[in-house]
């Protein structure tokens, strides 16, 4: 049987592995960590938008939303944009964005036009929406940190896990015990809330989706990160959870222990699933590296 040294120094200084049985499922033998560009100034949000075969993702100080493509490399796809964070696609397939000196989380139309979906609780503006999916029943789920809030005052009471029901337009916080909630997905199926904190934790907790779609249960810690902080996270189709990490990315097995991680000459920031690849925003660097598992 191969050692986990020897399988990860096969691999050269791109990974280091923890569990190569799991590794070998979802990356392929040749996988090499690819710097795609870089001189960017702190790159966050990424999406996949496979119907335009390219790569959204968010420069925050530059107030700028950027579009990658093999073809093309990186262009500019928006600016300004109200510092947007993360991003990711409603079940119409809009761009859905969080935006942090707007304090709202925003939709784009297929005209372009740029719609309010939420900016307030109860009267009051939100903090920093910081990062944004949406469920299987068209609701959304945001964090509510105060990293972006810059010279504004806080007003909310505290950095909250919120849900959004658009039918019913119904703003509900889920979870409140958080630091700085942070990078959120939700697992295949709809049952299983995933969210980072960021902040003095520094681990990614797991909740049950009640029966009802709009109320969770639990909170475990999932997984706790040892380099840096949890920021972005995103679940694959078979339970696997990948998180930006303070040495590039690590993912972490259904049962929360660690299969690999990516290793960056620069901290991730996020990451995305998409085309075959792992994306990675890295502060002033995007990073892909191929791997066989997908959303």
């Amino acid at each position: 049987m191969i050692s986990t040294l020897v399988f990860a120094t096969l691999l050269a200084a791109d990974f280091e592995v923890k569990d190569p049985k799991a590794f070998a499922k979802l990356f392929p033998k040749d996988a090499k960590v690819e710097r795609l560009a870089t001189d960017m100034q702190f790159v966050e949000g990424p999406i996949w938008i496979a119907k335009e075969n390219c790569l959204i993702f968010s420069d925050i100080p530059a107030n700028e939303l950027k579009q990658w493509t093999r073809a093309k490399g990186v262009e500019l796809f928006r600016k300004p944009t109200n510092n947007t964070n993360g991003n990711t696609l409603d079940r119409a397939g809009n761009l859905i964005s969080a935006e942090h000196t707007a304090h709202r989380v925003s939709r784009t139309l297929p005209d372009g036009k740029i719609e309010t979906v939420v900016e307030q609780y109860e009267g009051k503006d939100l903090n920093s929406p910081n990062d944004v999916v949406v469920a299987k029943d068209g609701s959304y789920w945001f964090t509510d940190p105060d990293y972006g809030l810059g010279t504004r005052k806080k007003v909310q009471a505290g950095n909250y896990v919120y849900r959004y029901d658009p039918v019913a337009k119904q703003l509900t916080p889920v979870i409140k015990d958080f630091d700085k909630p942070n990078g959120l997905c939700i697992a295949p199926g709809g049952k299983k809330l995933f969210v980072a904190d960021s902040g003095a934790p520094r681990h990614i907790r797991v909740f049950d989706i009640e029966a009802d779609g709009k109320s969770v249960t639990g909170g475990a810690v999932f997984a706790k990160i040892d380099k840096g902080g949890p920021d972005g996270i995103r679940c694959d189709s078979k339970g696997n959870v990948w998180s930006s990490t303070g040495d590039g990315a690590q993912v972490f097995g259904p049962d929360g222990h660690l299969i690999a991680r990516i290793l960056l000459p620069e901290a991730g920031a996020n990451v995305e699933l998409g085309n075959g690849m792992l994306f990675i925003t890295a502060r002033k660097s995007l990073y892909a590296v191929p791997v066989k598992a997908k959303k």
